[in-house]
Parts: structure tokens; C-alpha cells; sequence
């Protein structure tokens, strides 16, 4: 393949576009995300709405979801300062307060700011057995810099401790030598020029097949240069050597470690199908793992959830939307539903 990852990511967005008739009105869009601004937003009428759902004679669940499922996480984030301000009242904690289980667990998601979220989830990942090399790594891999940097920062805030420390604490060899480089946020902007020195460069440093440096070089090839770089150098790589990348890293890395770098591998070849398998094997248990779904859901929904959607459609032959209505029902299940949307792709 020797399109770049620019231009297939620039040619999906106007295919997603196009089948929702939208191909020519980016602006009414705006977003490659299934949640945007909600255009006929009032914060006191939601304030109502979800002070009446807690208090009134039962709680209505179908009203909560409606609403927080609906708005932006920033229209949420206004909607919590109006609640405080005119009950004086946490929003957060009434809610918690009148729900429980995995629709308790939706609701505190959709409600935090996405880096105490991401803080939380990345916390958990660290401290749980087998967890760093899938849903640290995630996080760490593919969320902006500036939402990364603000994720640590929260870390920091909340957990009394610099993620780095918990990172080297918890894990060890090539897998803590990824998660850290990564929680520097220094990976490469891609500039628009072709650097052809540097990618024979980083194909001669991959081909490499011992000595104390390999794996050194591998880290900082893997979590410093942009999607677009990799991309090339993992078709030259192919071409050099008659074998995908993906073959070396299984042939040459075992445990965590060659789990870390295939995904990252994935995440910088097409981050939204990165995102459809993760969703597709959650849904594949026998007990559909709401917590990846949760995850991925509700911190994609303002970013590329359409890509993710249309890849998911492309590769499993089935929307995900379909995928997830049989997966459960309940008024967590339709909160999930709800972050979906429902939509031809």
C-alpha cells in the first residue's frame, strides 16, 4: 500500500460523508464524531428534565439517557455548573445516588470531562492484572496530545502520583519502555514532506535482528515517528524483506511486548479499524464486555465514531449498530445504542 495515511483517512471522511448526504455540508457536520452540539440546547430545560427524572415518583431512566446521550460533553459539562447552581446539589452524585450497576457506570463516564475519565480508565489498566499492554496502551496511543498531556495532568490531581511512576511500578522490559515513551506525548507531526532518508533509515534499524539496541530502536521508531512515516516504512519494510511487519514483530517479541506493538501497529495503520475489532471481539463474548464498549463509546463519540462505524460495517459485514442491539437490552444497552446512532453505515 502506498497511499499515506492522510490521504486514506482524508478519502473515508468523505465517503462517510457522502452516505449521509453530508458530503458537501462538512460544516453541518463538523465532526467525524456521532454526538455534535445539540442546536436546540437549553440548559434549564435539562436541568428540569433530569431534576424531575431523579425526583419524581420513580426515576426515569429513559429520561436521563435521552438527555446525556444527546448533548455534548461540553452542553454536559454546562448542564452539571446549572444543576449545582440552581438545587446546589452535585449532579454527578444525585445521579449516582438514583442509579446503580453498568447504567450508574454510563452516566459517570458521560458526565466526567473526558480526561478524568480517560485518568480513571487508564488508572485501572495500570493497577489490573494484564490490562497495561491493552487499555493503557490505547489510551496512551491514540488520544491528541493536548487531551493526553490534560489526562496526566488529572492523573497527577487525583491519584497522587505521576502516571510514569505507576507505569514503571507495574510494569517492566519493552512493554514499560512503550507506555512510557508514549505518555510523552512526542510523537512526530507529519509536515507534508516525505523524509526518504529516514525511512530507509528506520527499515534498515527494524531489520536489525539482535545486539543490545534492537528493541530500543523499535520503541522509539513505534512511539515517536507520525502515522503517515510508519505507514511508509511498513510498505518498504514489506518490500524489502517479503514479509508484513506484523510477521516480524510475532517472529521476534513474545508476551506483552509483542502484544504492544501489533496493536500499536494497528492504531498507526487505521486507528478507526483498531477501534472496529476491539468493539467486534467485546461484542463476541458470552457475556458482551460492556466496559470496552463503554470505553471506546463514549470517548469516541465526539471524534471518528462514524470511521469506526463504517470499518466495523466494511470488515464484519454488519453494522455495529445491529451488533449492538442484539447484544442486550435495558436502558444501559440503549444508552450504548444511543452514542451509536442509528445510521445506514
Amino acid at each position: 500500500m502506498s497511499v499515506s495515511s492522510g490521504t486514506m483517512e482524508a478519502s473515508l471522511t468523505q465517503e462517510i460523508l457522502s452516505s449521509l448526504g453530508l458530503a458537501n455540508k462538512t460544516a453541518a457536520w463538523g465532526t467525524l464524531g456521532t454526538l455534535r452540539t445539540f442546536l436546540s440546547f437549553s440548559v434549564d430545560k435539562d436541568v428540569q428534565k433530569l431534576l424531575k427524572a431523579i425526583t419524581g415518583q420513580g426515576v426515569a431512566h429513559s429520561t436521563i439517557v435521552d438527555v446525556l446521550t444527546n448533548r455534548s460533553r461540553e452542553q454536559r459539562q454546562l448542564i452539571s455548573r446549572a444543576f449545582q447552581e440552581r438545587t446546589k446539589q452535585d449532579l454527578l452524585k444525585s445521579l449516582q445516588a438514583a442509579l446503580s450497576g453498568n447504567l450508574e457506570k454510563i452516566v459517570v463516564a458521560l458526565l466526567q470531562p473526558a480526561a478524568q475519565f480517560d485518568a480513571q480508565e487508564l488508572r485501572a489498566a495500570l493497577k489490573a492484572s494484564g490490562s497495561a499492554e491493552d487499555v493503557a496502551l490505547e489510551i496512551l496511543a491514540t488520544r491528541a496530545a493536548p487531551r493526553l498531556q490534560e489526562c496526566l495532568a488529572v492523573y497527577k490531581r487525583d491519584f497522587q502520583v505521576e502516571a510514569e511512576e505507576d507505569i514503571r511500578a507495574e510494569t517492566n522490559g519493552i512493554l514499560q519502555d512503550l507506555l512510557l515513551a508514549l505518555s510523552k506525548g512526542g510523537r512526530e507531526r507529519y509536515s507534508g514532506v516525505i523524509d526518504y532518508s529516514l525511512e530507509e533509515q528506520d527499515v534498515q534499524a527494524l531489520q536489525q535482528t539482535g545486539g543490545s539496541s534492537m528493541a530500543g530502536q523499535w520503541v522509539l521508531i513505534f512511539t515517536q515517528r507520525s502515522p503517515e512515516h510508519l505507514i511508509r516504512v511498513f510498505d518498504q519494510y514489506r518490500r524489502c524483506t517479503g514479509q508484513e511487519l506484523e510477521d516480524a514483530v510475532r517472529n521476534r517479541f513474545h508476551g506483552d511486548a509483542q502484544r504492544a506493538l501489533l496493536s500499536l501497529a494497528s492504531i498507526m495503520r487505521n486507528t478507526a479499524l483498531y477501534f472496529a475489532h476491539k468493539l467486534h471481539q467485546a461484542l463476541q463474548e458470552t457475556e458482551p464486555d460492556f466496559q470496552v464498549l463503554m470505553r471506546i463509546l463514549v470517548s469516541r463519540s465526539e471524534t471518528d465514531l462514524l470511521s469506526i462505524r463504517a470499518e466495523f460495517k466494511r470488515k464484519f459485514g454488519k453494522s455495529l449498530y445491529s451488533s449492538l442491539q442484539g447484544a442486550g437490552r435495558g436502558d444501559c444497552h440503549s444508552a450504548l445504542l444511543a452514542l451509536c446512532r442509528a445510521e445506514d453505515i
